[in-house]
């Protein structure tokens, strides 16, 4: 776990998060992160996680690519056992860590960035699609009622 405070950043490619990219339109570009780990006051310790991409998405609008800029700094709690999530103060998000401590960078910025991908991703630049329909809309020709057949053999039967 951890002991004092440190400062790990750096640069991951979007192109090797497995997770994150069915979400994207492409594989294109790379997200900055920092991990800070440390001790808080009340002795928990945590890892504060900032994250900034653009994320190149589909417009469900438009059916465009557009980028979206993402920024996330989230801190989070580090823990080993459900029991111990609550004493983490309000709002600090619990990560729950194997028995040994280990976390994988990566993985936590990559978390981070899926969790920031929006459920329906529209390109605010983008205009509305207004559809156009024809104005005098052709009436079908009447079809003979299928059922008629059998109205003429209760008829007959009368």
């Amino acid at each position: 776990m951890v002991a004092a405070k440190r400062l790990f950043e750096g640069r991951l490619p979007l192109s090797g998060m497995s997770r994150l990219l069915p979400a994207l339109a492409d594989a294109e570009g790379e997200c900055r992160f920092g991990l800070e780990f440390g001790v808080d006051a009340m002795g928990l310790r945590y890892v504060e996680v900032r994250v900034e991409a653009s994320l190149p998405l589909v417009c469900q609008r438009s059916l465009e690519r557009f980028v979206y800029p993402v920024r996330v700094s989230q801190r989070l709690g580090l823990i080993t056992d459900e029991a111990q999530e609550a004493a983490l103060p309000e709002g600090m998000e619990p990560l729950l860590l194997d028995a040994s401590g280990e976390l994988d960078p990566a993985g936590l910025v990559e978390d981070e960035l899926i969790l920031a991908v929006p459920v329906v991703p529209i390109d605010p630049d983008a205009t509305d699609v207004l559809a156009s329909w024809p104005a005098d809309i052709e009436e079908e020709e009447e079809k003979p009622n299928p059922f008629a057949a059998l109205a003429a053999l209760k008829d007959q039967k009368k």
